[in-house]
Formats: structure tokens, C-alpha cells, sequence
């Protein structure tokens, strides 16, 4: 045993691995003990596949496939056939989550019938069942969306958040097109009116052609004409007007930024307008500076058109005005009205140029819009020594984005995406630069897991900590910063219970924590920092990793971290982590502990005002207790002396029956509690003691309650005096400790 102690120790200490005491993790096929039930994801239900709605709104642009047979099934199975409604349709969204999973692509309706096909199939073999096809008929049919299915993969993050992103272009495009139409209309009716009101427009001919050539024997047009060049005023539509609204009509319908509805219908014209997706932050930022003398065209043209309208130009004011318009750039309110940039970048990919520009981006309160995607965020740890932390540096741009105050910001996993679907379309609406930093647990293909359990276990073990930070919530920390989408938010690391049979066939659960420890060990590249004990040689030595978090060492260890692990075949297995595993887990509930700190977990600076708050309360309710005990000898001898001086006898009080209801006053400490609960039963005297001011003014009820509420313990409640009062018995019971 002792020999065991010290090769675990020794172990935990320097990573090496003496043979004949541990075994290596290499080939095993470990992964933490809580992933035991997720072998095979098809099997289960959970949000994904997605399917990307089409034609996308930005409010509906995303729906779970789970999550849409649900709804259809309320809607469709009613009746007796419910519940066979209910299975077929189960089955059926199984199928297709298999389809996906196994890398079939598609839309929704395509998918749903090759799965379809497949059960069918299925059923014929085992002697048909005639009911599937209704079944899938009805539910397919109470769904009412279609649209691309998308899987928890490394595609995940770009395809969900361009489709997001398009569904918001959409309905700015929409709206942009409706003012610019109003604008262009307007402005020609101007002109249209001006032409009208010119010898041109008042001619013969033209005459002869707005009426029709169907009234040439009706009308005299020479006669027409004359008598309008006499009753219309002269031309008082100023050239210089003129001109400029013709300019406005041709900057307007030259802009660049919205496509036109003819242009929607000709892909050559089409072509000609901006595209605003990129996949580099220096691309983007050249594009956006190229284009920025257009934009300052368009809506500086947008400003005068809409002076003109109503006719408020004034050519001595806003001429020179206008001169300079845009000279210091444009603020958010007009660049809001214009499209946002998308640039989607992978962090592995990055350059330092890159990432320059990035952090240029992200500070020049630009509309752009950038998702870096992060496939790893654990390195190969014989690359480098601390390559764990390396590995984890892209999450920290986030941290930085924070720091400039004006962005929002994102942080996720990609298998909370779907969960955070509202935050996303509201980092695309916000006026200003976004950072969306996405873990796609693509990374999980060095450890065989599916990208969805990598994800969501580095959001759970705080690697990866889901959060938004949003400028425009509010002026404060607690508006604008959240952190709740993590599991037990409070806590450290979170606790999940596991359940197993040991070797006498024998029920066991316990509680276990999921630390980062336990992410890192799904990763096989960190399989050296493991050390599997056999099960002859566990002894009281390993303790868990949680448990060891909290211990501070001094000297030698007596106590070794370890955790619950299984292998291919769910065997349960202990293994040993070495101790710079444990220096990275530190560091992680370091991080997580400023997260909290920023989201109100925990909080420093409110337990520190909390605390002196109680001690004062404290302090303050000591000395009125020692102040009551002060006067209370005080008024006694004044009354043993008023009785001497009188002759009369004085006589202790008597003692109340346990049937009356009364409050020991002199020991109030005015804590409001039976106030507040009726303020006509009970009342302060002219010390700010509570005494029953009138004992008909509430219920028994109120008077067990305000007993119960009490601090100090001094109101007794006695016996109903409506016996017909509701719970009674109940209410009885609970005025027993305080009669």
C-alpha cells in the first residue's frame, strides 16, 4: 500500500509513470466517467439537427427539429391515435437525425421523406405497418416551415450566423427600399410638377399627349395652351433646384449598398452591387473604406431628399452645411440604415495581421460584424511546455472586446447556439462592431467524441464559458452583462449525480463535478498526464480532482487527485491526473471566478457591503437589547418605590393563559416583520415596540405567521377566536412552539 501511495504521488508530481504500479491511458479509449451515457447521440433527444428556416425572418430563422415535431404533434395527434401518431413520429425524427448525423444533407421536406422511405421499408420486412405512412402524413403536414437541416459540426457556427445574418440584411433591405422608393417618387413628382408648370409642359403637343389622342376633335390644345401661359404664374422653379434634385434621383439610383427589385430579377445587374460578407477582417476594413465616399453619397442625398420634400432646403443654409457633410465620417444612427459587414474567420487560421485587425475592427465602432470561430482550444501539449494555456488564448479576445465598452460581445459553444439564437440576432441589430466567439468542438475528432459533446463539455468544465455582453442594455454591469446560460452558475464546477453498479451488482450514485480536468482528459493528446490505477491498487489516497482544487499543499501530498473515467465498455476506471493538470484547473476557476464577479455571482465588492451591513445591524440591535436590559431595573425599583409610598402591596404580574394572544413588548426589537404582515393588528407603542392593537383586525392565520416571522420569538398567537376560520387544524400545529 505504501509503495502504491508513493508511486502516486510521485506520479502526481512529475508525470512519470513507473509501469509497475499505473498503467497508461494510451489506447484505452477513456473518456470521463458523466459521458458514459452519450455514446451514441442519434438515440437521443436534444436540439440538434437545426433546421435554417426558409425564406428566414429575423424573428424566426431557426427552429429545433425536436422542438418543431413537438409542436406539430400538439397540434395534429389528438384523439385515440395520439399516441401512434406520437411513436411513428419519434421514430421518424431518429431517422433523420441518424441521416444527418451519417453527413446527409438537405432540406427538411427532402430529408423527412428519404427517412420516411427508410421506415417504410422497415416496416414492410417486419409485415407492414399501414399506419406509419398517416402518421408521418399528418405530422409532416402540421409543420409549416422548411429549410436547411444543419448538425452540431465544424460548418455549424458560419452556416447559422450568415443565415442569421441574411435574415436581418433582409429586413433592412425592405425597409431601405421602402424610404428609397418614397424618396425617389416624391423627388420626380417635384419635378413632374415643375415640368407641368414650364412652357414645355404647358405646349400643345404635350397637352395633346397627358390627355390622349381620343379627345383631338373635343379640345382646342393651341387654345388650351395660350390660356394657361396667361393663368399659370411664371417659372419660379429655380435652376439651381432643379438641378440638384435631378442629382439627388441619380446618386439615389445608382447606390450601391441595396439591390433594386430589377436587379433582384437580373443576375447581371445583381452582380453589380456590394457584397458584404467576407472571410478576412483586413478585406473587410479595406472594403468598407473604399466604399465609404459612396455611402456619404447615398446618405447625404437621403438627408437633402427628404428637406426637399418638404420643402425646407434652404440653399444660404444648407448649402454650406452639406459641403462638409460627412467630413468626420458618419455617426451610428445613419450607418445603422446601411448594411453590416460579416467577416467569419477560424482563430487557428489567423495571422498577427490578422488578428491587428481585428482588434481595429472591433475599437472603430464600425458595423461590422465578426464571428471567430475557435475549432481547439486545447493544444497538443508535447508541442510546448504550457501549450494548454496557449491553446487558450483566442477565448481571451473576447475578454478584450469587453474592455472596449462599445462591443458586443458573445461567447459560446456551438452546441448553446441554438440557445442563444435571440442574443445573436440581437449582436447583428446592435449599432456598432460584434464579436461572436464560437467553440465548435471540432477538435473532438483527436478524441473520437462528436463535436456536440466536445462543445458542451468545454462550456460545463468553465474552458469555454458561455456569455453576452451588450452595450445597449443599460448603463450598468448588471444590465449589459450575462452569465446565467451556464449550468449552476453559482458553483465552481458543476455537480452532476452518476449512477453505477459495482462489482457486488450493487446500486451506487454519487455526486461528481466536471471540471476542466475532466474536459482535458477527453482529449487523448493530453493522455500523458494520466495514469490508470488498477482496481487491486485504489486505496484511500486518490481523492477526487474537485476536492483536491481546494486543498492547499504544503510539502509532500498525502493525497492524490484522480477521476472516474470508463472505457469502451462502460467499465468503470480511476485514473490519476499529475499535478500540472491541477495548475490549469486553478487557473480555469480563476478565470470563471472574474466571469462571476462580472455577472454578480459572488460578487466581492456586494459581500463586502453585505457584511458590513449585517455587522452593523448586528451592532445596532446589541445596544437596543442592552438599553431595554438597562431600563428594565430602572422602572422596576420606580415601582417597588410609587407601591412603598402608597402603602400598597405590589404584587408580580400574573401569568397569561396560553389561550390569550400577546406580545412580550419590552423585548421588541422593532423589526417591522408583524407590521408589515397587518398593520391594524399589531402596532408600535411610543418606544417602537410592537403590541396587538387590535386582536379582531386580522386572522389567526396572520397572527401564526407574524409568530413564526418573528426574531426575537415573542409573539404568541394563543388560542382561534373564530373557530370557523379555514385550516385551523394545520395552523394550530404550527402555533404550538409559540404558545
Amino acid at each position: 500500500m505504501e509503495a502504491d501511495t508513493q508511486a502516486h504521488v510521485a506520479f502526481f508530481l512529475t508525470g512519470r509513470r513507473p509501469s509497475e504500479h499505473l498503467d497508461a491511458v494510451d489506447g484505452l479509449d477513456l473518456r470521463p466517467a458523466l459521458f458514459a451515457g452519450y455514446r451514441d447521440l442519434t438515440q437521443l433527444r436534444y436540439d440538434f439537427p437545426l433546421v435554417l428556416v426558409a425564406p428566414a425572418s429575423d424573428r424566426l430563422f431557426v427552429q429545433s427539429l425536436s422542438g418543431l415535431v413537438d409542436a406539430a404533434l400538439a397540434t395534429a395527434a389528438r384523439g385515440g391515435d395520439a399516441e401512434r401518431m406520437r411513436k411513428h413520429a419519434l421514430r421518424l425524427e431518429q431517422e433523420v437525425r441518424v441521416l444527418v448525423a451519417g453527413g446527409a444533407g438537405g432540406s427538411l421536406s427532402a430529408l423527412w421523406d428519404k427517412a420516411a422511405a427508410r421506415l417504410a421499408r422497415g416496416t414492410e420486412k417486419a409485415g407492414g405497418d399501414k399506419s406509419l405512412a398517416d402518421s408521418l402524413r399528418r405530422t409532416r403536414a402540421a409543420i409549416k416551415i422548411d429549410g436547411e437541416l444543419a448538425d452540431c459540426d465544424a460548418a455549424l457556427p458560419a452556416r447559422l450566423l450568415q443565415h442569421a445574418w441574411s435574415a436581418v440584411q433582409k429586413h433592412k433591405t425592405v425597409d431601405f427600399r421602402k424610404d428609397l422608393d418614397r424618396l425617389v417618387l416624391s423627388l420626380s413628382n417635384i419635378l413632374r410638377a415643375d415640368f407641368e408648370r414650364s412652357a414645355a409642359g404647358r405646349s400643345a403637343e404635350q397637352l395633346k399627349q397627358s390627355v390622349g389622342t381620343g379627345f383631338d376633335a373635343a379640345f382646342d390644345f393651341e387654345a388650351m395652351s395660350r390660356l394657361l401661359a396667361r393663368a399659370l404664374p411664371k417659372d419660379a422653379f429655380p435652376e439651381s433646384r432643379r438641378k440638384r434634385i435631378r442629382g439627388l434621383l441619380d446618386v439615389l439610383g445608382a447606390q450601391q449598398f441595396f439591390p433594386s427589385a430589377a436587379a433582384s430579377a437580373k443576375k447581371g445587374a445583381a452582380a453589380k452591387h456590394y457584397c458584404f460578407l467576407f472571410d478576412s477582417c483586413a478585406d473587410a476594413l479595406r472594403a468598407f473604406r473604399e466604399r465609404m465616399p459612396r455611402l456619404i453619397e447615398v446618405a447625404k442625398a437621403i438627408a437633402i431628399a427628404e428637406l426637399e420634400i418638404d420643402g425646407q432646403y434652404s440653399e444660404t443654409k444648407h448649402d454650406a452645411l452639406f459641403e462638409q457633410f460627412g467630413a468626420n465620417g458618419l455617426d451610428p444612427q445613419d450607418l445603422a440604415a446601411f448594411p453590416d459587414y460579416l467577416v467569419c474567420v477560424n482563430a487557428e487560421k489567423m495571422l498577427a495581421e490578422e488578428h491587428a485587425q481585428l482588434m481595429e475592427i472591433l475599437s472603430s465602432g464600425l458595423p461590422i460584424k465578426v464571428l471567430l470561430q475557435i475549432d481547439d482550444i486545447l493544444e497538443d501539449s508535447g508541442k510546448a511546455e504550457g501549450g494548454l494555456s496557449s491553446g487558450m488564448r483566442s477565448r481571451q479576445i473576447a475578454n478584450m472586446a469587453i474592455g472596449l465598452n462599445e462591443v458586443y460581445v458573445l461567447q459560446s459553444s456551438s452546441s448553446n447556439l441554438f440557445g442563444f439564437r435571440e442574443r445573436m440576432l440581437r449582436g447583428l441589430g446592435y449599432r456598432g462592431p460584434a464579436l461572436f466567439s464560437v467553440f465548435s468542438g471540432a477538435s473532438a475528432k483527436d478524441s473520437g467524441l462528436p463535436p456536440y459533446l466536445m462543445s458542451a463539455a468545454a462550456m460545463e468544465s468553465r474552458a469555454f464559458p458561455a456569455y453576452t455582453y451588450d452595450p445597449s442594455a443599460g448603463a450598468n454591469w448588471a444590465a449589459r452583462f450575462q452569465l446565467e446560460a451556464n449550468s449552476q452558475v453559482d458553483l465552481d464546477w458543476p455537480i452532476q449525480g452518476f449512477t453505477y453498479e459495482n462489482e457486488e451488482h450493487q446500486r451506487v450514485s454519487e455526486d461528481l463535478a466536471f471540471t476542466l480536468v475532466d474536459f482535458v482528459a477527453s482529449d487523448r493528446r493530453y493522455a500523458r498526464h494520466l495514469a490508470r490505477v488498477p482496481r487491486e491498487k485504489w486505496n484511500g489516497s486518490m481523492i477526487p480532482v474537485d476536492e483536491s482544487l481546494t486543498r492547499e499543499r504544503k510539502g509532500l501530498p498525502d493525497k492524490v487527485p484522480s477521476l472516474l473515467m470508463v472505457d469502451a465498455d462502460n467499465v468503470l476506471q480511476r485514473v490519476i491526473v499529475d499535478e500540472r493538470l491541477i495548475r490549469e484547473a486553478r487557473r480555469c476557476r480563476e478565470m470563471w471566478h472574474s466571469l462571476q464577479e462580472l455577472g454578480g455571482v459572488h460578487n466581492s465588492h456586494a459581500e463586502k457591503l453585505l457584511a458590513r451591513e449585517k455587522r452593523a445591524w448586528e451592532e445596532r440591535m446589541h445596544q437596543e437589547a442592552e438599553a431595554h436590559a438597562a431600563a428594565a431595573p430602572v422602572a422596576a425599583a420606580a415601582t417597588v418605590t410609587a407601591g412603598a409610598a402608597s402603602g400598597a402591596a405590589v404584587e408580580e404580574e400574573p401569568e397569561r393563559s396560553p389561550d390569550e394572544a400577546y406580545i412580550e413588548t419590552p423585548r421588541c426589537s422593532t423589526c417591522n416583520e408583524c407590521t408589515t404582515i397587518n398593520a391594524k393588528m399589531f402596532a408600535y407603542d411610543n418606544n417602537k415596540q410592537a403590541y396587538i392593537a387590535d386582536i379582531n383586525a386580522g386572522t389567526y392565520a396572520q397572527l401564526v405567521e407574524a409568530a413564526e416571522s418573528c426574531q426575537v420569538s415573542i409573539i404568541h398567537p394563543g388560542k382561534p377566536r373564530n373557530p370557523k376560520e379555514a385550516g385551523l387544524d394545520e395552523l394550530l400545529k404550527r402555533a404550538e412552539p409559540f404558545l
